[in-house]
């Protein structure tokens, strides 16, 4: 993220993560968040200067409800996008190859994550 309080913002407050440690990143004394997954600690945000360069998913999370995660994530003003060579559901889920169904949306850095599901 180009700001961690921002990024803060983003995935406590829309996506409901809880942070497990926090740190420093380069010279940002606070400037890093773990956030738990499953029981675990899974994703590392951190400020830096090259947030929202890269063009592929950065992370997806596999999920039993995609229906019902997707629908909490538009209720907390998260943005599920929609690419024009892929057809969409109404939620803006679409079907994944080799079977199940997919979303994504994007961080306000533009960063992008997926959430998957077999079903």
């Amino acid at each position: 993220m180009s700001d961690i309080e921002r990024a803060v913002a983003f995935y406590e407050g829309k996506l409901g993560l809880q942070a497990v440690r926090s740190g420093p990143s380069a010279d940002i004394p606070d400037g890093s968040r773990i956030y738990g997954c499953g029981g675990r600690p899974a994703l590392n945000v951190y400020q830096s200067v090259t947030a929202g360069k890269s063009p592929a998913t950065l992370a997806t999370w596999y999920v039993d409800d995609i229906d019902q995660i997707v629908d909490e994530l538009v209720s907390s003003g998260v943005e599920i996008i929609r690419y024009d060579q892929l057809e969409h559901d109404a939620r803006g889920i679409t079907a994944r190859a080799g079977g199940g169904r997919i979303a994504w949306f994007q961080d306000p850095d533009g960063n992008t994550f997926a959430l998957e599901a077999d079903v």
